[in-house]
């Protein structure tokens, strides 16, 4: 059976236990996480804290009937219908890209750091797969690249999450 993405709320506070009890029932699930900053009694503090409260995403075979064992879990609430069809799958591409800048443990990792002069590679939009060179980094985190288009150097201006290190 195919297994697929969906997103289901969690009941309040309900995080560590519907992650439990659907683990142990062998349902694969994933809930990015981010350092949130909380003042508390006077004291500002880093703690972990999903990238979507209330949500997290679980792996499933609709068609084995999982989603009625996934509804009936303690902590979970429901898994997300948009109308009476049942719930809708998440692209797998989605699920992909936000595994990809998390660590082992779901924590997001900070953005790659760029300085002017390093070669990086863009890997969206029609430039995918340019090789460039960093020219200059505006304050609003813009990135500006030089590339060589039609014979002569194009200064692009792109979002650092387009960009890796070339090798």
């Amino acid at each position: 059976m195919d297994q697929h993405w969906y997103v289901a709320q969690l009941k309040p506070n309900g995080l560590q236990l519907a992650t439990r009890n659907l683990e142990r029932q062998g349902f694969p699930v994933f809930c990015p996480l981010h350092k949130a900053t909380r003042v508390l009694r006077g004291r500002t503090t880093q703690r972990p804290a999903p990238l979507f409260p209330g949500y997290f995403f679980v792996s499933l075979a609709p068609a084995r009937g999982d989603w009625r064992a996934v509804n009936n879990t303690r902590g979970v609430s429901r898994l997300v219908a948009l109308d009476d069809s049942g719930p809708k799958r998440v692209p797998d591409a989605l699920i992909e890209g936000l595994r990809a800048r998390c660590s082992d443990d779901g924590m997001l990792l900070p953005p790659e750091e760029f300085e002017i002069g390093d070669r990086v590679e863009l890997t969206a939009g029609p430039l995918a797969g340019f090789v460039s060179q960093v020219e200059a980094l505006a304050p609003d985190q813009r990135i500006w690249v030089l590339l060589e288009l039609l014979g002569r150097p194009t200064r692009v201006m792109v979002n650092p999450e387009d960009l890796r290190r070339a090798g």
